[in-house]
């Protein structure tokens, strides 16, 4: 029996666009932040805490300067178990690759495409 898993509307909101991102492209915390009419910390601090990783593809995003890390770079902890090991190994195995320093290669990788108007509000477009 899998445990029910509360999340809050702005989560939903973040995890249903997140859902959008095809394999193989990432966005950044900045350009979720615009589709939602929010901020990078908040889009952020929603991917901190995704109980859904990586089915709901948080490793899709990353910092807008291309930068696989996130604001305070303390990834061994994260809730998500997203760490920057895992989040580099989903991203390889869907062809997004980052230098030795953590910098992203391609970068025709980026993808902002939302379709705001498609958001499920009180968690139908979130699976769990």
């Amino acid at each position: 029996m899998q445990k029910q898993t509360k999340v809050t509307e702005y989560q939903t909101r973040v995890y249903t666009l997140l859902q959008q991102i095809p394999s193989g492209r990432i966005t950044s915390y900045a350009a979720l932040a615009r589709a939602l009419d929010s901020s990078p910390r908040a889009v952020g601090g929603a991917l901190r805490c995704n109980p859904f990783a990586p089915e709901i593809p948080c490793h899709r995003c990353i910092a807008s300067t291309g930068f696989i890390g996130g604001f305070k770079g303390d990834w061994e902890k994260v809730p998500s178990g997203q760490n920057q090991v895992s989040k580099r190994e989903l991203l390889a195995e869907e062809g997004v690759l980052f230098d030795a320093k953590g910098m992203l290669v391609d970068g025709e990788r980026w993808w902002d495409g939302f379709g705001v108007e498609r958001l499920c509000i009180g968690g139908a477009g979130v699976a769990g």
